[in-house]
């Protein structure tokens, strides 16, 4: 007819004919929007109408209309005729026409709206932009005999590259790219197809033709099945956008709407899901790992059954049998087994590890993979659910519900189905827990019942139900679904509830199997519920079990802690090792090796385990109940409670409130406040800890308080605070603990530490047992001060005198090496005293040490005369006479006849005698010198070492030695030169003597004859021999010895005292007291003014021993 008539797709009513063509409508399109479409009549002309049936614009061609077609993308029109095609838009004022060779029979724009493609009467296929160019042409084998009748584009976003699937009158459907490339071959037809119409997504095709029918394709050609058959040939069908509906267009005038309904092909087992995709290709999915293998039948696949490695897929003609390629859990690698190629007509596929179960109404058949029937099974009633529920390979059972409400057990090696039960209505879904003794069924009520297999008795039911699964991993849980809620139920506990859309298939652990229209999805469900409701019973195994479903850590601990309080330690154990709480683990692990050692007390272990919790109170008052009040209050004071304790304590122990003081102390110490800690310290009597805090802060005024307070028997407190005022620089109060303690050592060492010498040396004059301890360092301080002679003597009053002697030879090598021969000869000195010393107090070491002695005396009588050689030598003027040093110069001659010490050389002295040989009348007054002194110096020579020098000029002195008789002390001989006995005068006279060839004169001074007097037999020129016979002497010459001229070196012990007599009393000879040397007396009295000590060992005048 010449209108358009629209009708409402809900109920097919015609809303409203629309008038406006003159001439029969042959084709119509919408918009993409829905805003707008347009149709095309016979009469030339194009109409396009708005939403509401109002008509907007018409333009007109030269020709028939053929065809319409909106761009998807904009709302540019093509319209189609005869000889032309036209592009409008509203953006154009008139309309741009495109002239072609041959008659427009389709068209179809792609999916971005770039291209619109042309189906021509003469087989070609023109591709145009949308300016109407020709960009690609595609020329059919077929030619002007197969004219194109129907084209369209793929509208699939998930495909790269444009699809045009083109149907001509040959019979032949072809898909091309954009480019012009076919893809695949020609699929014959065995019609005329018409029209050709994508789903919206482009997996599906639908077609119809000559065929009087519209049948389903897949998008690659392949034929599914019929939509609807007619009576008429089908000459238009559309697809609704995103819906499965289905309009065509016959042509007779009818209009039939469809609603196709894809049906779920599917198979479950365990954690693999078989199913059905695009009607052709069967995907396997791991529902644990989320992988996926597709599986391309390139036909309709009509059943799938999947158990263990076995995959069973009917097919129109055949059943493809599939086994894994490994054993391997995770293995998604399918490879075919076995072809069945026979046609079956079944309601139900099972497959088995040897087998195939088909079932068809009431019947069963057991087929082995090579198509051979071995079993048949017939059944009082249709089938309605059959699943295998495992066993051996090839002895596999099956559980299977029938429509009348029985329920069998079929084993596939066996003839006979046994009955489990028979309930009253129709089974819908069955499935039987893990130790096959309950069954869980839905009937057609949507009501779930579980029964117990053995006894047969209804244990409880449910109402909303669509579908039952058991729990693979928990005996005692199972879960349904219905109504929009997923039902999980463990035991007899009431059911827990969650919204959960589909149908459940599938229970193991915490994950539930859920299929949801066409997909099937691994729900992770939380067991929180079941677990919790297990606890609230106390039954903590049970519990355990469905925690180790899949909960979260919260409930995890909350198990834990149940199972603890529970005094279930083992499920409390396992549960924290989950949680990874070792604290707690520690708790648990206590507790059992207390209960090895032989403890029970429950209320006890609950105690601890309420302390662990921070149920604090809960935890003192079992510990009461216990009598075990000491934890109580070791928990409060170790968590800081102390006003807890304080009230748990009440008017306890004294010695426990002293405790909880000291506690307290402790925290206020850890938190850093180190004043009240102190203070708490005092107060609990702990005066070591407070003095510590008190000292380590520098509270020098809290300190000296507390010490002043504390009694001197505590000792150590005192000693403490003493500590810290010395480490804080207040020896004042340091010595006032020490002397208030009566601790003298320590007072002493103190003294010392702070260098106060006086005080320190004060002290050692009242307590004589300290002298070590004072002069020691007192010594090594001025060691490290530079001050070594000081030290030396500091060593040596504190009896050290191994360091002492140390000490000298290293400042007597220094001063030999630095050329100061006077302080090398003062060092000696000194050495050969400190060896006389050691050897009085050390009887072993007698002898060495006065050998050293003697060494050291003779090595500073050299170093002391070798200085003034010396000074001579190397200083432009010296304040020696000539004749001194000539006499210096005969000495060092004189002693240096073997080894000659470090640091002199016998070189000195000789060219400091040639020097003064060459001075002007110093030969001549040398010479005079020599003759008056000669009679008495080859006498004295006679002596050998009974004479003595001057230690200032080196001038043999007019002394003799003389020894006692060896019944005669000391102190007699002293007593008797002491009495001075008067002798008689005589007249004194030069008398001449000749001996040999020389004349000498002798004075004659009255004294006795030489055989009387002793000495005056020495000085005999007549007593020849050079061997030196000592003069003894007896009472009686001591008697006569007058004290003046008498000299003696009064030599500690072990040396004996030297007796000297001067022969010419006039000639004043003057002995230091302490190093004994002689002097003449005014050579002496001139030094002592320059130096004010001894020119030789350096002793001041001014001390009072010193005479």
């Amino acid at each position: 007819g010449n209108r358009v008539l629209v009708y409402d797709t809900a109920d097919g009513t015609l809303i409203q004919p629309l008038k406006g063509h003159k001439d029969t409508v042959y084709c119509v399109a919408y918009a993409k929007d829905g805003k707008r479409f347009a149709s095309g009549s016979a009469d030339k002309s194009i109409i396009i109408w708005t939403s509401k049936l109002e008509g907007i614009l018409k333009y007109t061609h030269n020709d028939s209309i053929q065809c319409v077609a909106y761009n998807p993308v904009t709302h540019q029109l093509a319209s189609c005729s005869s000889g032309d095609f036209g592009l409008w838009s509203p953006e154009q004022k008139s309309v741009s026409k495109h002239k072609v060779s041959s008659k427009i029979t389709c068209c179809g724009w792609t999916n971005d709206g770039q291209y619109l493609a042309l189906g021509m009467m003469n087989g070609v296929v023109s591709v145009r932009n949308k300016n109407g160019e020709e960009k690609v042409k595609i020329e059919r084998p077929g030619g002007s005999s197969s004219p194109i009748w129907s084209i369209a584009w793929n509208p699939s976003k998930d495909e790269h590259n444009d699809i045009l699937a083109v149907a001509d009158w040959g019979q032949r459907l072809s898909f091309y790219q954009l480019s012009g490339k076919q893809i695949g071959k020609d699929r014959q037809l065995s019609f005329d197809p018409c029209c050709v119409s994508f789903f919206s997504k482009g997996e599906y095709i639908v077609m119809g033709g000559s065929d009087k029918q519209a049948s389903l394709y897949t998008r690659d050609g392949v034929r599914l099945g019929t939509i609807g058959e007619q009576s008429s040939w089908v000459w238009t069908c559309r697809v609704k956008p995103d819906s499965n509906y289905v309009v065509l267009g016959c042509q007779d005038g009818t209009i039939a709407f469809f609603q196709l309904i894809f049906s779920t092909v599917h198979g479950l087992y365990k954690d693999r899901y078989a199913y059905r995709d695009s009607m052709t290709d069967v995907i396997v999915q791991h529902l644990i790992t989320e992988q996926k293998v597709r599986i391309k039948c390139r036909e309709l696949v009509k059943k799938i059954a999947i158990y263990r490695s076995r995959l069973a897929i009917q097919l129109p003609e055949k059943i493809l049998i599939y086994e894994l390629l490994s054993d391997d859990s995770s293995d998604m690698h399918y490879r075919v087994k076995e072809k069945i190629c026979k046609r079956f007509e079944c309601n139900l596929l099972v497959v088995c590890s040897q087998h195939i179960i088909l079932c068809q109404e009431k019947r069963l058949q057991c087929l082995s993979f090579t198509a051979v029937r071995e079993k048949e099974w017939l059944m009082e009633s249709l089938i309605r659910y059959i699943k295998v529920i495992g066993g051996p390979p090839g002895r596999e059972g099956l559980l299977v519900g029938l429509k009348n409400g029985a329920i069998l057990k079929i084993f596939v090696d066996n003839p006979f189905a046994i009955t489990l039960l028979k309930q009253n209505t129709s089974v819908r879904c069955l499935d039987m827990s893990t130790s096959r003794s309950k069954l869980a069924v839905v009937d057609e009520h949507n009501t779930c019942l579980v029964y117990d297999i053995h006894t047969k008795e209804l244990l409880f039911q449910e109402p909303n139900a669509n579908s039952v699964a058991w729990n693979t991993q928990c005996e005692d849980m199972l879960c349904f679904s219905g109504s929009g809620y997923l039902n999980i139920k463990a035991s007899n506990f009431p059911v827990h509830q969650q919204k959960l859309q589909g149908f459940v298939v599938g229970y193991n652990g915490s994950k539930i199997f859920c299929l949801h229209v066409y997909s099937m999805a691994a729900v992770e469900v939380p067991q929180s519920a079941p677990m919790y409701q297990y606890l609230e019973r106390r039954m903590f195994q049970e519990a355990y079990q469905i925690a180790c479903l899949g909960v979260t850590d919260n409930d995890w601990r909350d198990l834990a802690t149940e199972a603890l309080e529970g005094l279930d330690f083992h499920t409390a154990k396992k549960a924290f090792i989950r949680v990874r709480d070792l604290r707690y683990l520690e708790l648990i692990n206590s507790i059992e090796e207390r209960k090895k050692r032989g403890e029970s007390n429950n209320q006890l272990f609950l105690a601890d385990v309420y302390a662990y919790q921070g149920k604090f109170h809960e935890a003192a008052k079992l510990y009461r109940k216990t009598g075990h009040d000491s934890r109580a209050l070791s928990m409060y004071t170790d968590l800081r409670m102390f006003e807890y304790a304080k009230d748990f304590l009440g008017s306890a122990d004294p010695k426990d409130t002293k405790l909880l003081m000291k506690k307290q102390a402790d925290w206020a110490k850890n938190s850093k406040e180190p004043r009240a800690a102190a203070d708490m310290y005092l107060t609990a009597g702990e005066h070591m800890k407070a003095i510590e805090i008190i000292g380590e802060h520098g509270w020098m005024d809290m300190l000296i308080d507390l010490a002043r307070k504390l009694d001197k028997a505590e000792r150590e407190p005192l000693s403490r605070c003493a500590v810290f005022f010395k480490k804080f620089n207040h020896h004042g109060y340091a010595a006032e603990i020490y002397n208030k303690m009566g601790d003298l050592k320590a007072l002493v060492l103190l003294h010392v530490d702070t260098r106060h010498w006086d005080e320190a040396f004060s002290l050692v004059e009242k307590h004589s047992q300290f002298r070590d301890d004072v002069y020691v360092p007192y010594a090594q301080w001025l060691a490290e001060h530079d001050r070594f002679e000081e030290a030396q003597r500091a060593f040596h009053k504190a009896g050290r005198q191994a360091e002492a002697v140390r000490v000298l030879e290293q400042l007597t090598h220094n001063a030999v090496v630095e050329s100061r021969f006077n302080d090398a000869s003062y060092y000696y000195w000194m050495l050969s005293m400190q060896c006389l010393d050691i050897a009085r107090d050390n009887s072993e070491k007698k002898e060495e040490m006065l050998k050293k002695f003697h060494s050291f005396q003779h090595l500073a009588e050299l170093y002391h005369v070798y200085h003034s050689v010396h000074r001579y030598m190397s200083e432009p003027f010296s304040s020696n006479m000539p004749e001194i040093l000539f006499n210096i110069s005969r000495f060092l001659f004189h002693n240096l006849t073997r080894d000659v010490p470090m640091g002199i050389s016998k070189v000195y002295p000789s060219r400091a005698a040639h020097a003064l040989e060459r001075l002007e009348g110093f030969s001549e007054m040398l010479l005079l010198r020599w003759q008056c002194l000669m009679n008495f110096s080859r006498s004295v020579l006679e002596f050998r070492y009974a004479s003595r020098q001057s230690v200032a000029c080196s001038e043999v002195l007019p002394l003799v030695e003389f020894y006692l008789e060896d019944d005669i002390s000391d102190e007699e001989a002293v007593s008797l030169i002491d009495l001075e006995v008067p002798r008689v005068e005589r007249n004194s006279s030069w008398q001449e003597m000749s001996r040999g060839e020389s004349q000498c004169l002798r004075l004659d001074d009255g004294t006795e004859d030489p055989e009387d007097d002793p000495f005056t037999a020495k000085l005999s020129f007549e007593q020849g021999g050079r061997a030196f016979v000592p003069v003894l002497v007896n009472r009686a010459v001591l008697r006569c010895m007058s004290r003046r001229d008498v000299l003696i070196k009064r030599w500690p012990r072990p040396l004996s005292w030297q007796y000297y007599r001067s022969l010419l009393p006039d000639v004043s000879i003057t002995m230091c007291p302490s190093c004994f040397q002689m002097f003449h007396s005014e050579d002496y009295e001139l030094l002592v003014l320059q130096h004010n000590c001894c020119p030789y060992c350096r002793r001041p005048i001014d001390e009072p021993s010193y005479c």
